[in-house]
């Protein structure tokens, strides 16, 4: 189990010593695939040109060991230390949810608006950092630090997918997540700058012009996360705000992003795009313009729904468009080794927040934490951890002492946090009592059902 969970960390970064401009590029690119099984495609990807990053969503994931297995895989094809990544906000947006294994989770709104409790947004945070983190993700995209400026906005206030309509509560929240992410080992990327939360289309269907809706005051999040150390990455959104820039929404804006990201803010880290497959970007502009943009824009990582162009490597395709581009004049030489320095800061930060990670988080004893939520209905998560690897079971009675799940038993490694999930819909309101049993010791909480 440590092997499949912890072993992305121990690759090395680029063994080449002297990267060529085509591995560079290779590491600016982030792609996904379809299934629960590696493409051949990807497998030359990652072994012959040094593609730098995966995205996985639902459909890649039936079950907790399946994508620890998958993303074990993926990083043992890869020369480098890979990116992997996942949408984990939580809520309506939350790649690892019951459907395959984990748990439903509460959304950023109602964290944030109807509890606006700092205990109840790092126990949520810190438990889906545990699923990344046993799943073999190193980056989840989030926090999404959007204000809920139009709660109607259907890609955010809809969706519940904001904390707030006050950036300085959302600035919190999103504080919380990534410090309990990074107890995790987890990087993340706060998203989608420079706000979404006024917009009234979605930018997976269409053009989305903030022009009249958007202020400075949604990039409070942002001001509050880079002066804390509170991030580290931004995702870029695809926003046209034509006070910021006449031509060209955010993701294809050097204004936005080397202007008023890094210029105006200070921002030094990693910038990727939102996936440049969203109809926002690729209905509007052709795709070689969209590739020169973005990288002249500040961006440094390009993602894509997709993995496939016109019959031929997605990956193979933008390393020859960029390579291009640079002996054109279109794009400095400059701008890739700028992005490549970046990359691998932060991938260097990756293992050495795991290696952190994992070194304090091993157990000195067993741990049965209170379930949450807790009253609950009819669903609530349980999580524990175990001193030594052994025989171990978690069991939930009712109030009278007869049994109404189990919900593990088998052997258990330990220095892993794990994570069940109990749903009493069958059962009446009362107390039940969790009890998680192993080797000789023995560990007993109460909660709560309320219908």
């Amino acid at each position: 189990m440590k092997r499949i969970i912890f072993s992305f960390f121990l690759l090395p970064l680029f063994l080449v010593s002297q990267p060529t401009l085509q591995q560079k590029i290779a590491q600016m690119v982030m792609v996904s695939f379809n299934g629960t099984t590696i493409p051949d495609s990807i497998k030359v990807d990652l072994q012959k040109r040094g593609l730098g990053g995966i995205i996985l969503y639902a459909g890649n994931i039936t079950s907790a060991s399946q994508v620890a297995l998958l993303t074990s895989q993926l990083s043992a094809l890869s020369s480098s230390q890979l990116l992997i990544a996942v949408d984990q906000e939580g809520g309506k947006v939350a790649r690892l949810s019951a459907a395959n294994g984990f748990a439903a989770t509460p959304t950023a709104y109602h964290l944030g608006t109807q509890l606006n409790r700092e205990d109840s947004t790092r126990a949520n945070s810190s438990l889906m950092a545990g699923w990344v983190r046993q799943s073999g993700f190193n980056i989840d995209f989030a926090p999404v630090a959007d204000v809920n400026v139009n709660p109607t906005s259907p890609a955010i206030g809809k969706l519940e997918r904001s904390y707030s309509a006050d950036p300085d509560t959302v600035a919190r929240h999103t504080g919380w997540f990534v410090e309990e992410f990074r107890k995790k080992g987890v990087i993340t990327a706060m998203k989608h700058f420079p706000g979404h939360g006024s917009a009234a289309v979605d930018s997976h269907l269409g053009f989305t012009d903030v022009t009249n809706t958007w202020s400075s005051k949604e990039m409070i999040p942002y001001q509050t996360a880079i002066k804390n150390g509170t991030v580290d990455m931004v995702m870029i959104g695809h926003l046209f705000n034509s006070k910021i820039d006449s031509l060209y929404p955010a993701s294809l804006s050097a204004k936005t992003v080397n202007g008023l990201l890094r210029d105006s803010l200070g921002f030094t880290g990693v910038v990727i795009s939102d996936a440049l497959t969203m109809n926002a970007i690729s209905l509007n502009y052709a795709m070689d313009d969209v590739i020169e943009r973005s990288v002249n824009s500040g961006t440094d990582i390009l993602l894509w729904n997709a993995n496939s162009y016109n019959n031929r490597s997605l990956t193979g395709y933008i390393i020859d468009v960029v390579s291009k581009k640079v002996t054109d004049g279109k794009i400095a030489a400059a701008r890739i080794d700028t992005a490549y320095s970046r990359i691998q800061r932060l991938k260097k930060q990756i293992l050495t927040n795991i290696s952190h990670s994992y070194a304090v988080n091993v157990p000195t004893e067993m741990r049965l934490d209170q379930n949450y939520p807790n009253p609950f209905n009819p669903s609530t998560t349980i999580g524990f951890t175990i001193q030594a690897p052994g025989l171990t079971t978690l069991k939930v009675y009712d109030a009278i002492g007869r049994e109404a799940a189990t919900l593990a038993d088998g052997y258990l490694e330990s220095g892993v946090y794990y994570s069940k999930n109990f749903d009493a819909s069958k059962f009446s309101s009362g107390m039940f009592f969790i009890q998680l049993r192993s080797g000789n010791t023995v560990q007993m909480k109460k909660m709560i059902y309320l219908k």
